[in-house]
């Protein structure tokens, strides 16, 4: 009998969690975002900046915002990493891709890339939210200019949701924005990937 309430209790307690990529090439301020994510979202509990290092492999953390549960996986954008990210593709709900908005020099091969991620079959249909990072620089891309820069793969979007926020991961301005687009983008998402229940 104990096992039996227990297995009820189990399944009706399961909660909707949806999982979340974080991409973008390195340095590109992916793991400083989840951090100021966490730090918003979960209380405070998170790293300092200071004591971010680069991502070799993968970070993962979970948030709840507006009563939506997170499990977002910060994954390295070092070039010999980009190669495994297929490999999260078909369990993701939604990916955010973050540009260092200050690195002009390989902002062509940051497209190359998102254009590579949208092209995956595992990606089809799902929100893609694109984040012009570091907006707190001077010598930063202004956000109408990395626009009109991505527009040119947004023929391989189709349908799906998705937009262009500027923030600075850093300082957290525009974190909160790109969260509350991120989770309502989701729940409008649920009948073509629904979230898995743990």
């Amino acid at each position: 009998m104990y096992h039996l309430t227990k297995g009820i209790f189990w399944e009706l307690t399961k909660r909707e969690e949806y999982s979340v990529l974080i991409l973008g090439l390195d340095n590109a301020g992916k793991t400083t975002f989840l951090e100021k994510l966490k730090s918003i979202y979960n209380e405070g509990r998170s790293v300092a900046p200071e004591k971010i290092v680069p991502t070799v492999g993968q970070n993962v953390g979970h948030v709840t915002i507006n009563n939506i549960n997170l499990k977002l996986w910060d994954v390295g954008g070092q070039h010999s990493l980009r190669t495994l990210w297929h490999a999260y593709y078909a369990e993701c709900h939604a990916i955010v891709f973050i540009v260092d908005s200050t690195d002009r020099q390989r902002i062509e091969e940051c497209k190359d890339t998102l254009r590579t991620v949208v092209m995956h079959q595992d990606t089809e249909g799902i929100p893609v939210l694109m984040l012009a990072n570091k907006q707190d620089r001077d010598d930063s891309l202004e956000v109408e200019d990395i626009k009109e820069i991505f527009n040119k793969i947004a023929e391989h979007l189709g349908a799906r949701d998705s937009r262009v926020l500027p923030i600075s991961a850093l300082k957290g301005t525009g974190v909160r924005e790109a969260a509350e687009w991120l989770t309502i983008r989701l729940a409008r998402n649920k009948q073509y990937r629904p979230p898995d229940r743990r």
